[in-house]
């Protein structure tokens, strides 16, 4: 089992977001690359893109990686069900806060629900976690019920696809990203299919069903 860790740093801004200060963390990818990320956005009730998102998640949804809460919280609130799961306590804390159903689970954990999920959700950025793609998804379809979805979101086109360390005030984790046109190899690696893609607000998502 792999075991995902959060770095104390970014405990430490979703502390911040949650009390409505600025939370700008640096992320450096494996090749020292500076990338800003706003951890404040995740603490927002939605962003621009979340939309078509939400309305793909018509049944059992799990949210991985699911941060303060966002998406679950919105899911629940249209009256499905939805399970947040996060390797940060801050983020359990903030999204329980806001009514979210969510565990402190690490997502290559024993997890409930294994092999009945209608959905599975990889938002924001969360297709890096563990820094394996592939492993990634095909986790996510051992998750899936039969006829689930994995509705993952991805980087622009053209935009350079990595794996590897990367760091975070010097701590060092395992992280990736994967853009919109190298799906493909990842996909078909963990045997799941791209059914649908598709974009709205600048952001970029695709829907995997099993091969």
């Amino acid at each position: 089992m792999t075991v995902i860790t959060t770095a104390p740093v970014f405990d430490s801004a979703l502390r911040d977001a949650g009390a409505g200060q600025s939370a700008i963390v640096t992320l450096l990818d494996d090749r020292g690359v500076a990338h800003r990320i706003d951890a404040a956005a995740w603490c927002r009730n939605h962003l621009p893109g979340d939309r078509g998102l939400l309305a793909r998640c018509a049944g059992p949804t799990l949210d991985v990686g699911c941060g303060p809460g966002r998406l679950t919280s919105a899911l629940n609130r249209l009256g499905h069900p939805a399970l947040g799961i996060d390797v940060s306590p801050a983020a359990v804390r903030l999204a329980r806060a806001r009514g979210a159903t969510v565990l402190l689970r690490d997502v290559f954990g024993p997890l409930p629900g294994h092999g009945r999920w209608r959905h599975v959700l990889l938002a924001d950025g969360n297709i890096g976690i563990g820094g394996d793609p592939g492993a990634l998804l095909s986790r996510c379809r051992d998750l899936l019920a039969a006829d689930g979805r994995v509705h993952v979101e991805l980087s622009p086109p053209g935009t350079r696809s990595w794996s590897g360390e990367a760091r975070i005030a010097g701590e060092p984790f395992r992280w990736a990203q994967l853009a919109a046109g190298d799906l493909a190899g990842p996909a078909a690696a963990s045997a799941l299919h791209i059914a649908a893609t598709w974009t709205e607000a600048n952001r970029w998502f695709a829907t995997l069903t099993r091969a």
